[in-house]
């Protein structure tokens, strides 16, 4: 029997339909977005087929109060975040079996990811120690980055005390919760440094040897050697100084990472859709979904760098 000829796997018909399709949403897209309003004028288009001009706001619009709490938007998404990774990694795991089926294998494999990559930089005794909190970091960051990109996220609108804002948006977006998930990287990668190495972890900070050794040679006559310790001594300090400096700083440039790379990649959608719906804002959709995994990729794989640098003081250079 003849094959029927076909059109990419399809007959010319459904070919013909599937183009058709396509050539509809682009028209009504640049019909009814910025572009075709400049060029041709209101058309009369349904108000559904429309898109208003964004206004981005930086601060997160607060939604309700519980007491005294504001809760805002991005509180609401961060919890709607945690249900999905809690039922995602429940329903995946509560019926293990040796031969895994199709969930269960996508489950093995995003933890076999992450600990592979801890395990790869850390090795094996301290990979698993920080996997925890790296695979948590990188899970969040994801999850908020790609539900922050589902249709109607940002569209839903509400009536607050403060007047009308968005029920859903993207936590990235809010620099509370970088800065929040900035202060639980430091705090575990300085936590894990004092547990494993005690207090010589703080000579890194604050390194007198040099100093203290070269005013005992002041006092055992040795002039020359000593006064050339405590020039040396106090470069040392001055250095640690610096180290503790850019300690510090981690907390901002992992803060400002996220927060502008994800707000920045917000406003380029609202703009997108904008200008053309559904034309240009369906490419921009795809580059957001790899910016959202570097982006926890980033911030996850720093953590574990430096938590390995923390233990490892040997390592810093590498």
């Amino acid at each position: 029997m003849a094959k029927k000829k076909g059109c990419l796997g399809c007959s010319f018909p459904v070919a013909i339909v599937v183009v058709l399709v396509i050539l509809a949403i682009g028209v009504v897209s640049l019909l009814s977005g910025a572009f075709g309003s400049s060029l041709f004028g209101d058309l009369g288009l349904p108000e559904w087929l429309s898109v208003s001009v964004p206004h981005p706001e930086l601060p997160a619009a607060t939604i309700f109060h519980i007491g005294s709490i504001p809760i805002t938007n991005t509180m609401i998404t961060a919890w709607i975040t945690i249900i999905v990774l809690v039922a995602f990694f429940y329903f995946g795991t509560r019926n293990m079996k040796l031969i895994p089926g199709r969930y269960q294998m996508i489950i093995e494999s995003v933890i076999g990811y992450i600990l592979g990559l801890c395990q790869d930089i850390a090795g094996e005794k301290y990979g698993r120690k920080f996997f925890a909190i790296v695979a948590t970091i990188f899970l969040f960051v994801i999850t908020n980055a790609w539900i922050s990109l589902i249709p109607g996220i940002g569209s839903i609108i509400v009536h607050t005390a403060e007047g009308e804002a968005e029920l859903f948006r993207g936590v990235n977006t809010d620099i509370n919760f970088p800065l929040a998930l900035a202060l639980v990287s430091f705090v575990f990668v300085e936590y894990w440094g004092i547990k494993t190495l005690g207090i010589k972890y703080f000579t890194k900070f604050l390194n007198t040897r040099k100093l203290t050794s070269s005013i005992c040679k002041l006092f055992k006559g040795d002039i020359k050697g000593g006064l050339s310790g405590i020039f040396y001594g106090i470069i040392d300090i001055f250095i640690g100084l610096i180290e503790l400096l850019s300690e510090l700083m981690r907390i901002i440039s992992f803060t400002f990472r996220l927060f502008g790379n994800m707000t920045g990649g917000e406003i380029l959608m609202l703009m997108m859709v904008f200008l053309a719906p559904f034309l240009l804002a369906i490419p921009f959709y795809g580059l957001e979904l790899l910016v959202g995994f570097i982006q926890a990729l980033v911030f996850s794989s720093l953590t574990l760098v430096f938590a390995n640098i923390a233990v490892n003081p040997a390592h810093a250079e590498e």
